[in-house]
C-alpha cells in the first residue's frame, strides 16, 4: 500500500497539474471554443489535432514509449518512488481519477491527439482504457516488469466483449412484429 504522506505528495502534484486553466508549464490556457457542430466539424478538428505535437500548450506524446518517458519527466522522483511500490491494481484505482483524468485532458484523447490516435491503431479506443493502459505500462516499466500490452489490450477486448454480450441479455424487446409467411417469401 502507498504511505498515506507519501500518496497524499503525489496526489497534491497531480492535482495541481489538474487545476482548471493551466498547463504542465504553468501558463493559462486558451479558451475552449467548444464541442463541433457536426460529424464534418468533428473530422476535421480530428485530422488537424492528431499532426499536432502541442495542444493549447501542452506537448503531446507520439507514442505509448515516448508518453511513458515524459511522465517520468514530469514526475518528481518521490512520486515516482512511491508509485512503483504500490500495486497495479492499486495505482490504477487509486490514481484513475487524478493522474489518468489529467492524461486524458491534457493529452486530448476526446477530441483526439497523436498519442490517441496511436493507441486506437492498437486497438484500444476509450479513453478511459488508454489512460489505464499508460498507467499500467508506467508501474511495469518502474518496475523493470514487461509491458505485456498484447495482453492488455486482449483483456480490453474481451472485456467490451463480455459487456456488450450481457446488455444484449438485458436488453428488452420494446414491440414486435411477426410477418406472416406469404409477406416474407416476396
Amino acid at each position: 500500500m502507498m504511505p498515506g504522506y507519501a500518496f497524499k505528495m503525489v496526489l497534491g502534484v497531480l492535482l495541481w497539474l489538474t487545476a482548471p486553466g493551466v498547463t504542465v508549464s504553468g501558463q493559462v490556457k486558451e479558451e475552449d471554443p467548444g464541442p463541433p457542430d457536426n460529424m464534418e466539424e468533428y473530422r476535421r478538428n480530428y485530422e488537424e489535432r492528431i499532426g499536432q505535437t502541442h495542444i493549447a500548450g501542452v506537448y503531446i506524446p507520439a507514442t505509448l514509449e515516448e508518453a511513458l518517458s515524459e511522465l517520468i519527466k514530469l514526475s518528481p522522483p518521490e512520486a515516482l518512488d512511491t508509485f512503483r511500490m504500490a500495486s497495479e491494481e492499486e495505482v490504477v484505482r487509486k490514481l484513475f481519477f487524478s493522474l489518468g483524468r489529467w492524461i486524458i485532458y491534457h493529452w486530448g484523447f476526446y477530441e483526439g491527439s497523436r498519442l490517441s490516435h496511436h493507441l486506437r491503431n492498437m486497438g484500444i479506443y476509450h479513453p478511459d482504457d488508454m489512460a489505464r493502459v499508460i498507467m499500467v505500462c508506467l508501474h511495469r516499466r518502474l518496475n523493470a516488469r514487461p509491458l505485456a500490452l498484447e495482453e492488455q489490450i486482449a483483456a480490453i477486448q474481451e472485456r467490451i466483449r463480455l459487456e456488450e454480450e450481457e446488455r444484449r441479455k438485458q436488453a428488452k424487446v420494446l414491440h414486435e412484429e411477426r410477418r406472416p409467411a406469404s409477406e416474407r417469401e416476396r
